[in-house]
């Protein structure tokens, strides 16, 4: 099979198209908000784990498990209205579901795998959000495979290489960076 010239940059030109209308869809889905607000309440948390001790950690924590879940149902209806397809909502239910699923394997493990200290836990918890998001994105967009890769092997260097500074490795590294990422999406797709 011969292709010209013509016929590549073509193939090329329609490839960066499709790349560019991706970005554009995941941009516009708020899926930077996601990431915004996610990254926010890891810097946040992470930080006081990693500076305070006590009673108010689970406090801080607290609140902001109870801000972030406030915060991504009503964005998640409000983006939701947005899309009027009749498949959106079979998939928004699939994707509830998952998650919840996701989250009841979770504890699970964790109860099988209990008594473990805080860093285990949080690692723990951080790997099945990640397969999570992994799986997000393999369903629905190549381009949102990535993100998660990254945090996934800073999470596993600051457990393995850094215990002492974990939480803030965790909290400046990966809420910032899901809060930069968050920025970029927005601003430059």
């Amino acid at each position: 099979m011969n292709v010209s010239p013509t016929e590549a940059e073509e193939a090329l030109a329609a490839i960066q198209t499709m790349t560019q209308k991706t970005r554009h869809s995941i941009a516009s889905s708020g899926a930077y908000i996601t990431l915004i607000v996610t990254g926010v309440i890891w810097l946040v948390g992470f930080l006081a784990t990693q500076f305070l001790t006590g009673e108010i950690v689970v406090y801080i924590w607290t609140g902001l498990s109870i801000l972030g879940t406030t915060l991504a149902t009503v964005l998640g209806i409000r983006m939701g209205r947005r899309v009027r397809s009749p498949s959106a909502a079979a998939t928004t239910k699939r994707i509830g579901l998952f998650w919840l699923l996701l989250v009841f394997y979770c504890i699970a493990t964790i109860a099988v795998a209990w008594p473990m200290d805080g860093k285990q836990l949080t690692v723990l918890i951080v790997l099945f959000i990640m397969v999570g998001q992994l799986a997000m994105g393999l369903l629905f967009s190549f381009a949102s495979v990535w993100w998660p890769l990254p945090i996934t092997a800073l999470v596993l260097i600051s457990y393995f290489l850094l215990p002492g500074f974990f939480y803030l490795w965790m909290g400046v590294l990966g809420g910032g960076g899901m809060i930069a990422l968050g920025l970029y999406i927005r601003s430059r797709w």
